[in-house]
């Protein structure tokens, strides 16, 4: 199968938009005699002239031998999908060998090692936008899935039978959500139909692969319009199932203006990406707070701090455990601290005599930045903030140096050392 062939004269790509050092590993692995290119989501991005966060690069050198080019800059990782990771600075660029495999085939992938032509790897990708190589060496778009005229034309098209691609990797159904909500292209009809009947076939992915894929979008800038489209299309029901029923219900807006306000941050600030407890507590707080507003607000019944601990608490979990995906404690436990402090800062008739102690908390400026993202969303919030802000700069300028106090786990004296009777 010969592929169409895209000169500069055809795409007009500015190499201005590609990371030198992409362009240097890619030459580094040409001259070491193994054909490269730029790939995915990277060549998408450039031709729709945006600048790419990533740059993954596929090549026919196997893992061993880009490991033996980079040496210590190369880090190979992962089992099922043998990868390099090059490491130039601070930045990472993935490079992967091109792979083969049975497109036809409707088990699910649990490895994904068998080398192949760059024709073979093309056609085992997941949508044909994501499916096209360049060539920075020649100036060369190169086409084997027909992936050029869907992006002039804005569709996303399976690569194969969408079906049997999802059953493959249930993860693509995320990513084709995740695509429609970024360029707002329309979805090919053959793939809205396999939505349908595959939508179940979500729960055998591997739960941080769709952790991760949700993260990126609460980070892109277009979380509220993918948020929507899992509601709409019944993910959201498999995987986090009472987030599901809160955005199905009367007080889904609650949800959705935390989510178009990180969107604003993230796209008037592109260098700026809010802290992911942060975002994973914008979720969770307005389900929170409806509890609480049930329990303490409406009955007029001021809680005193343990009560709020025990509740807050009490629904966080009950939303990690009823979900599919598995949050990390330690995110899940920050966000728990930013949602529990807003009652400190915005106290519901608590006492106030302990109140400044938690200032010099680990993760307070996190928590007053949570009340910010609150105060753009309700304005009468916004004098709250500036006070704890102000208090807060006045603590940092009198005490820059001073750490906050944390409980530890007590160190175990060597034996011998520890009192009590003697054996």
């Amino acid at each position: 199968m010969e592929p169409n062939i895209y000169f500069f004269k055809d795409h007009g790509i500015n190499h201005n938009l590609i990371d030198p050092d992409a362009l240097f590993v890619v030459n580094k692995l040409r001259d070491a005699g193994f054909t490269s290119y730029l790939v995915g989501g990277c060549v998408r991005d450039i031709l729709a002239n945006e600048k790419p966060k990533d740059f993954d690069i596929s090549t026919a050198a196997l893992p061993e031998q880009i490991k033996h080019i980079f040496k210590r800059n190369c880090l190979l990782i992962g089992r099922r999908f043998r990868l390099a990771h090059i490491r130039i600075g601070k930045k990472v660029f993935e490079v992967s060998t091109f792979r083969t495999g049975k497109v036809e085939d409707s088990e699910l992938i649990v490895r994904d090692n068998e080398w192949g032509s760059p024709q073979e790897d093309a056609l085992r990708r997941d949508f044909s936008i994501n499916g096209l190589f360049y060539d920075p060496r020649h100036q060369t778009v190169i086409d084997y899935v027909n992936g050029w005229e869907d992006l002039k034309e804005g569709i996303i098209r399976s690569i194969g039978n969408p079906e049997t691609r999802f059953k493959q990797d249930p993860v693509r159904m995320i990513r084709l959500l995740k695509f429609q909500a970024r360029f707002d292209w329309k979805i090919d009809p053959g793939c809205l139909e396999a939505l349908k009947h595959c939508r179940e076939e979500i729960v055998k992915s591997a739960p941080a692969r769709i952790l991760e894929e949700l993260l990126r979008m609460l980070e892109s800038g277009h979380a509220h319009d993918f948020m929507r489209l899992l509601t709409q299309h019944d993910l959201l029901e498999l995987l986090i199932p009472k987030i599901n029923e809160f955005l199905k219900g009367p007080h889904s807006e609650e949800i959705f203006s935390f989510l178009k306000t990180i969107d604003e941050i993230h796209l008037r600030n592109p260098n700026v990406t809010l802290e992911r407890p942060l975002l994973i507590a914008c979720l969770f707080f307005p389900i929170v707070h409806k509890e609480v507003q049930k329990k303490f607000i409406d009955r007029e019944k001021p809680p005193n701090l343990g009560e709020l601990t025990i509740l807050v608490g009490s629904v966080i979990r009950d939303i990690l455990m009823s979900s599919f995906i598995h949050f990390p404690k330690k995110l899940s436990a920050i966000a728990n601290y930013l949602i529990m402090t807003q009652y400190r800062l915005t106290p519901l008739g608590m006492k106030k005599k302990t109140r400044y102690k938690f200032l010099h908390d680990n993760d307070f400026p996190l928590a007053l930045k949570f009340l910010k993202v609150r105060a753009l969303i309700d304005k009468n919030l916004a004098e709250s903030y500036f006070s704890w802000e102000q208090m807060h700069k006045k603590i940092r300028h009198h005490h820059p140096d001073k750490k906050p106090k944390y409980v530890t786990k007590r160190k175990r004296k060597p034996r011998g050392q520890r009192g009590g009777r003697s054996r």
